[in-house]
């Protein structure tokens, strides 16, 4: 597992085999048209997607960067629940 606070490293995860990445940095793009630039900018904006053999899990977060608003990206508090594959 690894942490990473942009998901643009997700190409460097998935080179190096990593089962899963958790990450935050884009506030699921919190206030318009900023979404948009935040699309442009990082893989993943929000929620669960994979790429290849690695998942990448990207949380909006409970805050906000400049403006204290929201719009259309509503916060977010994460619980990630690890289990091991049964043999």
């Amino acid at each position: 597992m690894l942490l990473a606070h942009q998901p643009i490293v997700i190409h460097d995860a998935v080179r190096h085999g990593v089962d899963l990445q958790l990450s935050g940095h884009t506030h699921g793009g919190q206030l318009w048209p900023g979404n948009y630039l935040a699309e442009l900018a990082n893989p993943t904006v929000a929620g669960l997607e994979r790429y290849g053999d690695t998942q990448l899990y990207v949380s909006r977060g409970a805050g906000a960067w400049g403006p204290p608003v929201r719009v259309g990206a509503p916060s977010d508090i994460t619980i990630v629940q690890l289990a091991s594959k049964q043999a």
